[in-house]
């Protein structure tokens, strides 16, 4: 069985910050896997607060030591990877918006097109929070990072506009600090990411 070494990175989102399970959807996703007999090794590499620009400071020096063998490291290990971000571009800081729409949409074409050289990749897009303004921002990158992926041929799963229209996920968020659900809301994105196509095809 070949052992597949799955590196998720992002932000506090992907951290699964406020699930007091500490599975958040990376961990839900890499469970179903391995309960449908895969051999998945799970990375969570999300930072809490961190933009695009930063995870793309970052990535290549992180996934490299966890998926390059080493000389102890079993054969046939196969990488992939998973970047999910966008929420705290959006975020207004002291009046300005921590990256703009056209720095987030090159940082991502940069990133991505640099990760698939190297692994499979996909991209999952930012989701709601509870405060509307940010949300109604949120849902406009989501929209803009589609094209942006498709034009270097990044499987990307749009998640903001079903998530605002999930109870699990806006309850949670309204209950919460604002920007992260509790377990449930967690489970309904891990369910979105089950269902797709690109996901099934990498862990049928």
């Amino acid at each position: 069985m070949v052992a597949i070494r799955v590196c998720f990175l992002g932000d506090s989102l992907t951290n699964g910050t406020s699930d007091t399970s500490y599975l958040g959807w990376t961990g839900r996703v890499c469970a179903a896997a391995a309960g449908r007999g895969h051999d998945v090794t799970q990375y969570n590499l999300g930072i809490r607060r961190e933009t695009s620009v930063e995870i793309a400071r970052r990535w290549l020096a992180e996934v490299t030591p966890r998926l390059v063998p080493g000389p102890n490291a079993p054969a046939g290990i196969d990488g992939r990877l998973v970047f999910a971000f966008g929420n705290n571009d959006a975020v207004i800081d002291a009046g300005t918006r921590r990256v703009s729409v056209d720095e987030t949409l090159a940082t991502a074409a940069a990133m991505l097109g640099a990760a698939k050289r190297l692994y499979p990749t996909l991209c999952v897009g930012p989701a709601p929070s509870a405060d509307p303004e940010h949300t109604a921002r949120v849902l406009a990158l989501c929209e803009a990072l589609a094209p942006c992926c498709a034009r270097i041929d990044i499987p990307y799963l749009a998640v903001a506009k079903r998530l605002s229209e999930t109870p699990a996920w806006m309850d949670g968020v309204r209950a919460g600090d604002g920007a992260h659900p509790a377990a449930a809301g967690y489970a309904a994105l891990a369910e979105m990411v089950e269902a797709w196509p690109a996901w099934r095809a990498w862990l049928p």
